[in-house]
């Protein structure tokens, strides 16, 4: 018996003076806590990479990219652009508006003085003179004027007339369709083609007029019906 509680005395004293279990799992769980604050601390820090880093705001220089130079396109030769109404040919000449002008004008003025200077005559002429009342009576003869074949014309010095073009199309229906237009408003319009760079156009014309005063009128009145026209001078 005094055996036996000596060794249980002994054990007692071996297992109170030992490292408690629960300090040890203290211990351990600090030593996991900490560890994961590392961790943690180096996921969270970014890592600076190593070697040359590109520059956002760097710009190309001019010729320093080869194959990013844009390719060189092939320009193929444009045919000749023909406005829809001027399609003229080589013996016609386009009128400014202002010539027009100018010239209806001075025809205005010139047939004011033709006839101022008719009245002038006139006022000059003396009446005839009065016949006493025994004077024979007045013996009165017909007179045939010659035809008009038989008076030559003048000869021409000027150009053979003037012209108003407006339009000009490769298709003939299209020209045929504007000259109805035109006779619907009351204009007289013809329709003629002509070869132009190898392509065939049907010019639209009204014409021809004898006088820059007829041809600003017309004119006006298909500016007025919503209508674009050239004027023009045929050549002799």
């Amino acid at each position: 018996m005094a055996a036996r509680k000596g060794k249980g005395r002994q054990a007692v004293r071996n297992s109170g003076g030992g490292f408690p279990a629960w300090a040890g799992i203290l211990v351990g769980i600090l030593i996991g806590a900490l560890v994961v604050v590392v961790l943690m601390r180096h996921s969270l820090v970014p890592m600076t990479p190593k070697g040359p880093q590109p520059n956002p705001e760097a710009t190309a220089q001019p010729g320093s990219d080869e194959g990013l130079t844009p390719a060189a396109t092939n320009t193929a030769p444009k045919k000749p652009q023909y406005d829809f109404y001027s399609v003229l040919s080589e013996k016609e000449v386009r009128i400014p508006d202002s010539e027009i002008s100018a010239q209806a004008k001075a025809e205005q003025q010139q047939q004011l003085a033709q006839q101022k200077q008719q009245q002038a005559q006139q006022a000059a002429t003396p009446p005839p003179p009065k016949l006493p009342p025994n004077a024979p009576a007045a013996v009165t003869q017909n007179i045939t004027a010659a035809p008009p074949s038989a008076v030559a014309p003048p000869p021409s010095t000027g150009p053979s007339g003037y012209l108003l073009q407006v339009g000009a199309f490769p298709s003939a229906a299209d020209a045929e369709t504007l000259k109805a237009k035109l006779a619907l408003q009351g204009f007289v319009a013809n329709v003629q083609s002509v070869n132009v760079g190898g392509q065939t156009y049907h010019r639209v014309r009204l014409g021809p007029f004898r006088s820059a005063t007829d041809l600003e009128s017309t004119k006006q009145r298909l500016s007025a019906a919503g209508i674009s026209a050239i004027a023009l001078k045929a050549g002799g």
